[in-house]
């Protein structure tokens, strides 16, 4: 008969457990990989994901060159960022709906307040939540992170779903790029000396998540105006 009480806490568990604790590994000056920093908020954040979507729904947005991005994305806070025909910009009104982009929930405030602090940046008051959703198969190109307005902020990026890897580069596009693979609830934080690093994501491999399902959702939070 089955133990009705669940498993027994064997090794094989309590590895399962360590490996879900917070922990924190350097990846160049003033970048940080937090492990499994958001897994405490997992629950919270998912319900606040699933609204912001119902108010803005997923899309996927237009280079400027023409190129329809892999990634389909949307965004909270009183900025998003957006990508059309006429350039790349911030603005706080979704071009689909003609609507204010929804609010950034607490919990995403919360959760990016406190990483950018572990990180080594206290003091960080996001107004702008880009939420990308990844199929198995889609990309991000090496790129900066250079529309914003102020530098001094850093980069928060919470990692939900399918793991992933990601690409973290340096000042220059032509720089090597050192290989992450982020889990679900992983946190990467950078700014000050690697503010502008080059970064991105290699193709998604598919697999199925106990949560997300087939996919992999990204929240970068930024100091946008």
């Amino acid at each position: 008969m089955p133990n009705e009480r669940g498993p027994t806490l064997t090794a094989d568990l309590f590895d399962a457990v360590r490996d879900v604790r917070p922990s924190r590994e350097a990846m160049a000056e003033g970048a940080v990989l937090l492990r499994s920093f958001a897994r405490p908020f997992e629950n919270e954040v998912i319900a606040a994901l699933r609204e912001v979507i119902a108010q803005a729904p997923f899309r996927r947005m237009v280079t400027p060159g023409g190129h329809q991005m892999s990634v389909a994305m949307t965004n909270c806070g009183s900025a998003g960022w957006v990508t059309d025909p006429s350039g790349y910009r911030y603005d706080g009104v979704d071009p689909n709906s003609g609507q204010p982009w929804p609010a950034m929930p607490a919990v995403f405030r919360q959760l990016a307040e406190q990483a950018a602090a572990a990180g080594g940046f206290a003091g960080f008051a996001p107004d702008a939540c880009l939420i990308n959703r990844y199929a198995p198969g889609a990309r991000m190109s090496l790129h900066q992170d250079k529309d914003e307005q102020d530098f001094a902020a850093p980069i928060v990026s919470v990692s939900l779903g399918l793991p992933a890897v990601f690409l973290f580069g340096g000042a220059k596009r032509a720089d090597k790029p050192a290989r992450y693979r982020l889990e679900h609830g992983d946190v990467v934080v950078w700014g000050g000396p690697s503010r502008l690093f080059f970064h991105g994501v290699a193709p998604l491999a598919d697999g199925e998540h106990a949560l997300m399902g087939r996919q992999r959702i990204n929240l970068t939070f930024r100091k946008a105006q």
